[in-house]
């Protein structure tokens, strides 16, 4: 009987399954390759950890949906179950890596390690990231230093906590960052290496589910800049549950886009088009700081705090504590 860590990889696409002309890194098709082409280029997976596949779709991230997320959410769960899983794997394009793992890190009960891996060059490009990636994403899974961690992302020999993460390049295979928070630690061989982990709450320790949820509310994001027509935000909201607006600077705004927003009865809740910093709430003129949490993430979580509440109140104390 082998003594390596059972790990089931969950597929749903992306750049790490797409395909394109021979060497290039620009103009090919996501979600063309099975989870079982991924495995076929990375072999020495198999000296790590015994493997089990699942393709749950195969699609571009930019088409990834909330009822795709609750979907593997509830795949997740039910497998976690089985005690011969010991942990989890997700290849997943980057476009919306950070949206889908901050997602799970909100709504996933289980200690067992999820990690969420993906590529920047399709398979065919000339040296192709994706085999390391998924590689390195199994190490990490396959590790006892994991549990607990909530959801983790790994890129480029680096792991992130699911908050923190966000892409910050169009281009280099050096594309996620954890910005002001940095990495949780770094894959090197075949040894997973922590320094630190990130406080907020996540899985276990959060009240949200997606037990008995088929869809989510709706929440749009409107982007401020000089003379944006307040006039969306009406628009906008007929449209949502809630919004989240990119604010410049601290989070702000127009006057015209204030007056607007006071009309709402909706929840608002403010972030930031700047990339990093945090949104203080004694400098939000009307809405709920987003605390340092980018526009899209701002967004899932204000999602999930509906599911349970319309009082702004208890949304804002929600925006706190996550």
């Amino acid at each position: 009987m082998s003594n390596k860590k059972r790990i089931l990889i969950l597929a749903t696409g992306g750049t790490i399954a797409g395909v394109g002309a021979a060497g290039k890194s620009t103009g090919y098709a996501s979600g063309q390759l099975g989870v079982e082409d991924l495995l076929a280029a990375a072999p020495e997976i198999a000296e790590v950890a015994d493997i089990e596949t699942m393709q749950v779709c195969n699609i571009n991230s930019d088409d990834i949906t909330a009822e795709i997320w609750i979907k593997l959410a509830r795949t997740i769960k039910e497998q976690a179950r089985r005690p011969e899983i010991d942990g989890f794997v997700i290849t997943h394009g980057t476009d919306t890596m950070d949206e889908t793992a901050f997602f799970l890190n909100l709504v996933l009960k289980t200690e067992k390690p999820v990690v969420i891996t993906g590529s920047m060059r399709p398979s065919t490009a000339t040296s192709a990231d994706g085999p390391m990636n998924l590689y390195q994403a199994v190490v990490t899974a396959a590790s006892w230093k994991s549990e607990g961690m909530g959801v983790l992302v790994v890129f480029s020999g680096r792991i992130f906590s699911a908050r923190d993460v966000q892409k910050t390049s169009t281009h280099s295979v050096v594309s996620m960052s954890g910005g002001e928070n940095g990495s949780c630690g770094v894959i090197r061989d075949d040894v997973v290496l922590y320094s630190t982990k990130s406080t907020k709450r996540h899985t276990t320790q959060t009240e949200f589910t997606v037990d008995g949820l088929s869809s989510l509310p709706r929440v749009n994001i409107l982007y401020f800049s000089v003379d944006a027509d307040p006039a969306l935000i009406s628009m906008a909201a007929g449209l949502s549950d809630g919004l989240v607006i990119a604010g410049a600077g601290g989070g702000e705004y127009s006057k015209l886009f204030e007056a607007e927003l006071r009309k709402l009865t909706i929840p608002v809740v403010v972030s930031s088009r700047v990339g990093s910093g945090v949104i203080m709430s004694n400098s939000v003129p009307c809405g709920i700081a987003a605390n340092d949490l980018p526009p899209q993430k701002a967004a899932i979580l204000l999602r999930l705090a509906l599911t349970e509440t319309t009082d702004q109140a208890e949304i804002a104390r929600m925006f706190e504590k996550y």
